[in-house]
């Protein structure tokens, strides 16, 4: 792992977060950064967990269950966090085919209202 640090504001241009953003990630204990006086800088060990954060937002996690499964990390182990993650996994697939599925009879029911109208039409 390199030893790389970044300051506040190039770790807002990395991740493409806002600085309200990263610093909300601070508040609810997400990232710790180094701090140097009013500085902050962001270690190997802040750049992961971003990327880990960025990540489970993608895939719809709450902010609260990245957090934890973050923790389950420091506080129990590797096995313990992709157990954890496994059952975080299979809870959002299961939410997100619920989503698709009722996105699905959304868009035939437009369809079907759509196709409908435009044959009144003709």
């Amino acid at each position: 792992m390199s030893d790389e640090r970044l300051s506040f504001k190039e770790m807002c241009a990395r991740y493409d977060v806002t600085p309200r953003t990263l610093r909300y990630y601070e508040y609810i204990e997400l990232l710790s950064p180094e701090r140097e006086g009013r500085s902050r800088f962001y270690g190997p060990r802040e750049l992961a967990r971003m990327t880990l954060i960025l990540r489970g937002r993608r895939f719809g996690f709450a902010l609260e269950d990245i957090r934890q499964w973050l923790m389950i990390y420091e506080n129990e182990g590797t096995q313990a966090q992709m157990q954890a993650w496994i059952e975080l996994a299979d809870r959002q697939l299961a939410e997100l085919t619920d989503q698709r599925k009722q996105l699905d009879e959304t868009v035939d029911e437009l369809q079907a209202l759509r196709d409908q109208t435009s044959k009144t039409l003709s």
